[in-house]
């Protein structure tokens, strides 16, 4: 066996945040001092390495010394406590209206993981998304004009269009902060969303943008123009918390793993 000197790429604060997080929720739950095979900064790190740099439960329980079972229950238990300091939808819409943002952007990703078992009314596969040829789970998100993420959404299959995901977890609470003028922009997959939700005019079916008179051609450049910087929000977390280009864990779960790195990253600045 070969041993090496590994450097985990997270600002040294980050670390700090979430051990801190992970000692208040050891001190609630009532565990004694030294009952844990980890204290709180090493079963952080562990964490963090999951969420950085994609590795096995296996891999890392073994490189701190801990059951794979233990390592689980540690990379779930990490996954909590930081889901639970995302904001509620509410309250970010409150801290946008109070910072004077003009507009938000409402996107949806999917987020790929292994493949499981579920069959939707119509006998397709319940977690395959045919617009991305791959199986996964959809979430959306809402980020500031400037592309910094805000909010994200509980998890739905991945064969769950993103208007109807929009439907069920974001689109009634933002029909309320557009009537107090805080509009947002979206692509083509959410026309039908209903007021505030500004979406780009599509064309008829086999005819080009061209086609189209040029105030309306002029509105879709502006819509696409202004929603730009929010379409690299699930890039940028995709790209620095990696796990979430493909999760092994529970689908259910990548909602709050979502909001996990939502947390994280917001931490990171």
């Amino acid at each position: 066996m070969v041993t090496y000197i590994a450097t985990l790429d997270v600002p040294r604060h980050i670390v700090q945040y979430l051990a801190r997080l992970l000692a208040v929720h050891r001190r609630q739950i009532g565990t004694p001092k030294g009952a844990r095979a980890l204290g709180p900064f090493r079963q952080a790190v562990l964490v963090l390495r999951w969420f950085r740099e994609r590795g096995c439960v296996h891999c890392l329980a073994r490189d701190a010394g801990v059951s794979q079972a233990t390592g689980h229950r540690y990379l779930h238990e990490g996954i909590d406590v930081l889901a639970d300091q995302a904001l509620d939808l509410y309250v970010v819409l409150d801290r946008c209206r109070a910072e004077g943002m003009t507009h938000l952007v409402l996107d949806g990703t999917l987020i790929a993981c292994d493949r499981v078992a579920g069959v939707r009314e119509n006998g397709n596969d319940l977690w395959f998304s045919q617009k991305h040829k791959s199986f996964g789970s959809t979430i959306q998100f809402l980020s500031a004009p400037d592309g910094t993420p805000l909010w994200i959404s509980d998890v739905e299959p991945g064969s769950t269009p993103d208007i109807t995901a929009a439907r069920l977890h974001v689109l009634p609470t933002l029909y309320k902060a557009a009537a107090g003028g805080l509009p947002t922009p979206a692509d083509k997959g959410y026309i039908g969303a209903g007021i505030g939700i500004r979406v780009p005019i599509r064309c008829a079916e086999g005819r080009s943008e061209k086609a189209l008179d040029i105030d309306t051609r002029m509105t879709n450049a502006l819509i696409r123009h202004v929603r730009a910087l929010g379409e690299r929000t699930a890039a940028e977390l995709k790209e620095r918390w990696r796990t979430l280009k493909r999760i092994s864990l529970s689908p259910t779960r990548i909602g709050d793993i979502a909001r996990a790195a939502l947390v994280l990253n917001n931490r990171w600045k």
